[in-house]
């Protein structure tokens, strides 16, 4: 189980995690093949961003409709965690609906980048994943 994303969408995921700090953000990652074509970045609209995220509903639906027409599939799911480690927590087990999708954390410690980490979430069971940067 491996994600290939090209290096600047790694490094986009990574600055607006940084950026939006001392709150969580989250965006999707789509294309084919576990290839990342397209990042879409989204409002984080949860009543305490600060401890976790939830995506706008009505961008959220707009997104997938443009995956779709774009004949691409969600193929992960990231958000930052701010001042903890980059694993999944029971809220991000509870919201991942989508298991064949993969689900990357970013931790920002301090408004300074720590870890990204990826996962598979299956049923409640957490897998460890890989990603492959490509230039």
């Amino acid at each position: 189980m491996k994600l290939k994303i090209k290096k600047s969408d790694y490094n986009l995921i990574v600055n607006t995690a940084v950026e939006n700090y001392p709150f969580e953000c989250c965006g999707i990652l789509a294309g084919k093949n576990n290839i990342v074509e397209k990042f879409y970045k989204m409002k984080n609209v949860s009543d305490k961003p600060e401890i976790c995220y939830f995506m706008d509903p009505k961008e959220q639906i707009n997104v997938m409709k443009e995956i779709r027409i774009s004949d691409m599939e969600l193929l992960a799911i990231y958000h930052s965690h701010i001042n903890v480690k980059a694993y999944p927590s029971k809220r991000d087990i509870e919201l991942a609906f989508y298991p064949d999708a993969f689900y990357i954390i970013v931790s920002v410690f301090d408004k300074k980048f720590q870890e990204m980490n990826i996962f598979k979430i299956i049923n409640g069971e957490i897998l460890d994943a890989e990603f492959e940067i490509l230039e």
